[in-house]
């Protein structure tokens, strides 16, 4: 059994995206920090993994989002700088649907309301512009410069590696299974190796976080989704150079792409794919046919040129909020207890300024970032 350590200032569960960036924070303001990490560092099992994962400024699901995501990009770059890591790549962004779709009208207001350079396409444009693309020639779409791509698994390689630096202490395939509130305020953690205590605890273990606190049961619900990347027939209009990130809003759902980066292939998923609510500890991880065919179907239509032989299938999980707003809160009954949960599909973008939002939490029980559409008080 583990008892290395008689207490520390803060414990983060969870490793992936969020944790990482937390116990990198946290560490960095030279608390005594002990990240837990049931998986591998970083693994696939979970929300943060996938090769690439869209970072974006025009932001349609609110334009209260714009401020965290301007951190966000600092604190990427800032991350890439301390660690050498290449970490984003901007291939400039799309957002499209029809003139009054969510997805186009919600990502024009943020631009505007933020002054966020952007042109306005029409879907012709679009296809004229960027080749991969045969969109609906009516449609409408935002284009911004300095959209791209996070490379999930390098950002969470990094965040550890300079928390480790920093001081803190990381264990890998080390399952919490409970906590508890110590007398004096602070909590005990228990896992499947030890028993730790500290004055301060992170819950950020993604699609687990509803295991871990009552007060998340219901709020943040795990989902399946799918992934797929099929070898492009014209492979040059699938490079980055050439290829925005883009979301797209169609008849058949909700759909976001990415040009071929280090993996063979052109990659999409389907927000919401096939409406799976699952347990994270027993769904089906492997992609079957069902998934192939959403996937490539709407390739076929919206992305002609790509719709190749498929290279790989993969799936992960969303953890959903009932709005699909972030929850960035402390527990009502436990404000030692800080949590980051509820991503809802969009949130990886957000991961390093998260991070430094649940540091402040934890330290201060309150954040300087703009957090308050976040908090739990909203569902009562």
């Amino acid at each position: 059994m583990n008892t290395s350590h008689d207490r520390y200032d803060a414990i983060v569960v969870g490793v992936g995206g969020m944790g990482s960036a937390t116990t990198y924070h946290l560490a960095e303001r030279g608390l005594d920090v002990l990240g837990l990490e049931r998986y591998d560092i970083p693994h696939t099992k979970g929300s943060s993994h996938g090769v690439t994962r869209i970072i974006r400024r025009a932001y349609y699901e609110h334009p209260s989002y714009v401020p965290l995501i301007e951190r966000a990009y600092d604190l990427w770059d800032d991350l890439a700088e301390k660690t050498g890591r290449d970490l984003i790549q901007r291939t400039g962004s799309i957002d499209a649907g029809p003139a009054d779709n969510p997805v186009f009208a919600g990502s024009k207001r943020s631009c505007e309301e933020h002054d966020i350079p952007y042109e306005e396409l029409t879907g012709a444009e679009v296809n004229e512009r960027f080749p991969g693309y045969e969109l609906p020639e009516e449609y409408r779409a935002v284009y911004q410069e300095d959209g791209g791509f996070v490379i999930p698994e390098q950002a969470i390689i990094g965040h550890t590696v300079l928390a480790q630096a920093n001081g803190a202490e990381v264990r890998a395939r080390e399952q919490v299974h409970d906590w508890n509130e110590t007398n004096d305020g602070g909590v005990r953690v228990r896992t499947d190796q030890g028993v730790y205590v500290a004055d301060r605890l992170v819950l950020a273990a993604g699609a687990w976080n509803h295991k871990l606190a009552d007060a998340l049961e219901g709020l943040a619900v795990p989902e399946r989704q799918a992934l797929a990347w099929f070898q492009p027939e014209a492979p040059s209009n699938f490079q980055p150079g050439n290829h925005p990130v883009w979301n797209l809003s169609v008849p058949e759902g909700r759909f976001y792409g990415f040009p071929v980066h280090d993996v063979p292939g052109f990659k999409l998923g389907k927000y919401h794919h096939r409406d799976e609510q699952v347990d994270p500890d027993d769904f089906q991880r492997e992609p079957d046919r069902a998934d192939e065919a959403l996937l490539r179907d709407v390739t076929e239509k919206y992305f002609p040129q790509a719709a190749g032989p498929t290279m790989r299938l993969s799936t992960c999980l969303f953890t959903n909020s009932p709005d699909e707003h972030f929850i960035l809160d402390t527990l009502p009954e436990h404000p030692q207890v800080a949590v980051g949960a509820g991503f809802s599909g969009h949130g990886f973008k957000f991961a390093s300024a998260i991070g430094e939002t649940l540091a402040d939490l934890a330290m201060d029980g309150e954040s300087d970032h703009q957090i308050d559409m976040f908090g739990l008080d909203r569902f009562e």
